[in-house]
């Protein structure tokens, strides 16, 4: 794909990329890759399925940093692994709102349930696929994605609905960004790492 033929919003997305760090660059690349590893050492830990981890942690994702996102998630699955009961579950602190917890803990009990049947909203099964499912190419569109499509600095607080047709136009255009940057580059990029990788720049600019 030429530079021509991107959407104008494509472009604002390489133009994020061109100002990635090299160290940037290989944070975004492995960030899901290394959400996988995390999930899947929780799951272990407390003998857990990775699918129903990475489900607790996308759930409890919203208004959520990810360092504590991920103290969150497991902090359910010691309770959960320690015989506790809903109630002591949904009694576990976390820095989400509740009807996310409500979902994480309805994961834990219902294990014959598959994530992506009880996860709602988008951006949630978005983090679960990127996270778990790579071969589905989703790409997670949150606050920082959007900012970095639009090419301005828009304060999370302030995002727009993303309904399902912008939300499709998005994703293709990190997906049309990507294949433009792998064919300059000779790289192998998903879109998903191209949506990290930008992510991470945007947030260092910004911050």
């Amino acid at each position: 794909m030429s530079y021509a033929q991107l959407s104008h919003n494509a472009r604002e997305i390489v133009a994020k990329f061109t100002l990635a760090t090299s160290q940037e660059v290989e944070l975004g690349s492995d960030w899901y890759q290394s959400a996988d590893r995390i999930a899947s050492r929780i799951a272990g830990k407390y003998g857990l399925s990775p699918y129903t981890v990475t489900g607790i942690i996308a759930a409890l994702s919203p208004n959520n940093e990810w360092s504590r996102n991920i103290i969150d998630a497991e902090a359910l699955c010691k309770v959960f692994r320690a015989h506790g009961t809903s109630k002591d579950l949904l009694r576990t602190k976390v820095c989400t709102f509740d009807p996310n917890k409500k979902m994480a803990v309805t994961m834990l009990a219902l294990p014959a349930m598959m994530p992506h049947q009880i996860l709602t909203g988008p951006k949630r099964m978005e983090f679960y696929n990127c996270i778990i499912r790579p071969e589905l190419d989703d790409v997670c569109i949150d606050g920082h994605a959007y900012s970095v499509w639009l090419g301005l600095r828009v304060p999370t607080h302030k995002t727009p609905h993303i309904g399902k047709k912008l939300r499709a136009q998005i994703k293709q255009d990190y997906r049309d960004a990507c294949c433009f940057i792998n064919e300059e580059l000779g790289c192998d990029y998903c879109a998903a790492q191209i949506q990290a990788i930008t992510w991470v720049t945007h947030k260092r600019i910004y911050s």
